[in-house]
């Protein structure tokens, strides 16, 4: 009888942490949608493309310098009730403050850019509707997803994005011949084949986003708690880390699956890739309609979230200029999803290449991405904002680490572009 009883009460247990759990779902999503976003699905498919399996090592690179800033700065929002932009503003001085954070919001702009494109890049895949036209829709449409909808709500709505996008690229990925033997020397073997570098530092700028970190650190404190009570911001800090991981991990498996499906399907035939619409159409002769059709969905649902989290962290970072929280009544919040979206159209009408669009607008963000997490490293390292959250030596180490490694792949882009 005694085991009877330990066994229903350690699967109650394990049942109580499981819905724990459940419920701390959500924040690290968010952020996985930014980084399978158009200009992801640009950056894999020329990596496939042109390189094979080739690099599927930089998503796990990338993948793995995710997961560790991510959640630092995560800690951040829990520890402080403050998101980075807001931190910013109160503890460093204003002329450094408003440069990062401008700098920034230019970030955000070029991701809502590459947002955007793609999602009017799928409406003319799928209703043949003019990419300028198509790119206000999707403007406006998350615009007012994001005035109209609470954000419990709107977490919802894209946790259904981000599920469809995944369950679009694993139907695709079961049409295609893979060679996994290939693919996991290119996971996690590093090769930097020759001109290879630009499409390398748009795959990093595609999943190291620095508008996520902003993002991030604003989100997790949807959660709300007592920021007084030890044990209730010990368990944050825990389901934190398992959400952060969970998404990652989900957002890993799908940007792989980009580049596996370019490799077999473009490398393989040795045709190249230069639009997501002409993608779209290579794919009908090889894979068939439905596998073409899929592909459109997939990139629209990319689309819509994408930019409606590209808002959210450009009125977040525009707020927090302010000493604001994200609040989309906010007349701040508000101006700066405005700002964010109106810039990024304003540029969008004068571009001539669209695929090309998306791969620069991932380049610039990898370049911005070096002092957003200089930044972040300077705000979770002191014990006046964190106290003895404040990171370790060896957590130092890490993040400085993965600081180098982005400064000196763009140091060597610079060096590539100007020979």
């Amino acid at each position: 009888m005694k085991n009877l009883y330990s066994y229903f009460k350690i699967t109650h247990d394990s049942s109580e942490k499981a819905r724990d759990f459940l419920k701390y779902i959500g924040p690290g999503i968010l952020i996985t949608v930014g980084f399978i976003d158009p200009g992801n699905w640009a950056s894999n498919m020329a990596a496939g493309a042109d390189y094979g399996y080739d690099l599927l090592w930089m998503v796990t690179l990338s993948t793995i310098m995710l997961i560790v800033l991510q959640h630092n700065v995560a800690h951040l929002g829990i520890v402080s009730g403050l998101c980075l932009a807001e931190a910013a503003t109160i503890y460093l001085k204003p002329w450094i403050s408003r440069t990062i954070l401008f700098s920034a919001i230019a970030a955000s702009v070029a991701t809502a850019l590459a947002e955007i494109l793609g999602g009017a890049i799928a409406l003319s895949m799928l209703f043949h509707l003019p990419i300028k036209l198509g790119a206000v829709f999707t403007a406006c449409f998350c615009g007012w997803l994001l005035w109209s909808n609470s954000y419990k709500k709107l977490e919802k709505v894209i946790i259904g994005f981000v599920s469809l996008i995944g369950l679009s690229f694993l139907a695709e990925l079961s049409l295609v011949q893979i060679n996994w033997g290939q693919a996991v020397t290119g996971w996690v073997i590093p090769t930097i084949p020759e001109n290879s570098l630009p499409i390398i530092m748009s795959v990093l700028g595609a999943v190291v986003m620095p508008h996520n970190l902003f993002l991030h650190s604003e989100i997790i404190q949807s959660r709300q708690w007592n920021l007084e009570d030890e044990t209730i911001i010990h368990k944050q800090l825990k389901y934190e880390f398992l959400d952060t991981l969970f998404s990652m991990g989900l957002g890993w498996a799908i940007n792989s699956a980009m580049i596996l499906i370019a490799a077999a399907v473009f490398f393989t035939n040795q045709v190249p890739v230069d639009a997501l619409d002409q993608a779209q159409t290579m794919l009908k002769p090889l894979l068939g309609d439905g596998a073409a059709l899929i592909f459109a969905i997939a990139l629209f649902f990319s689309g819509i979230a994408s930019t409606t989290t590209a808002g959210i962290a450009g009125g977040s970072i525009y707020a927090g200029l302010f000493e604001e929280a994200y609040n989309i009544k906010d007349h701040h919040s508000w101006h700066g999803v405005l700002l964010t979206y109106g810039l990024a159209l304003l540029i969008l009408f004068f571009i001539d290449d669209p695929f090309q669009g998306l791969i620069y607008s991932q380049i610039a963000l990898s370049i911005q991405l070096p002092w957003t997490i200089v930044l972040q490293i300077y705000l979770t390292s002191s014990k006046k904002i964190m106290g003895k959250y404040a990171n370790t030596k060896l957590q130092k180490t890490l993040l400085w680490s993965i600081g180098s490694i982005v400064a000196i792949l763009n140091i060597m882009l610079l060096q590539d572009m100007l020979k």
